[in-house]
């Protein structure tokens, strides 16, 4: 393990022993940790206490602030998310899209004339299809393929520091 990485580690371990401390002397709060539905109200919760520990193992900081940098892309509104064309051919795009805590509205859901191959590149997401259904819990590194007119929902999205995903889309 690199010097960085065990640092972060320990920090986070850190945090952690000092958020389960903190349960042992507020009896209100270990309710409501209870009360957390999924890893990313939990990290709400107890960044709300004062306790930094979001980030996922192998999760890194960018180092880099260059505005090319994908990684280092400004973070949208709160409960929202932004799209951007990378780049684009006659039938197909590549879009960079960062979600901050964004969930598809309550009864909608996504019809597409495109296929659409999606990957994580940061935080987690949970995504619900039809036809079948099927419901994907999404880490770093895992992609996703959605075929033409499968309707699809998102169901959540982490907090800052958001979900990057890449997405591709064509017409057969």
């Amino acid at each position: 393990m690199a010097e960085d990485d065990l640092i972060r580690f320990l920090d986070k371990v850190q945090q952690l022993q000092k958020l389960v401390e903190s349960l042992k002397h507020e009896p209100e709060r270990r309710k409501r940790l209870a009360d957390c539905d999924d890893h990313n109200a939990v990290v709400e919760l107890a960044r709300q206490w004062g306790f930094e520990i979001g980030r996922r193992w192998g999760e890194q900081e960018t180092a880099s602030r260059s505005e090319d940098n994908l990684l280092s892309q400004p973070l949208p509104l709160n409960g929202t998310e932004s799209e951007r064309t990378l780049i684009s051919g006659e039938h197909w795009r590549l879009h960079l899209i960062l979600s901050n805590a964004f969930q598809t509205p309550k009864g909608e859901w996504l019809v597409q004339e495109e296929s659409e191959w999606v990957l994580l590149l940061r935080g987690s997401a949970e995504l619900r299809l039809e036809d079948p259904e099927e419901q994907i819990d999404l880490s770093v590194g895992d992609p996703v393929l959605i075929d033409s007119h499968r309707p699809h929902r998102v169901e959540r999205t982490d907090p800052d520091p958001g979900t990057l995903w890449l997405a591709l889309y064509w017409r057969a």
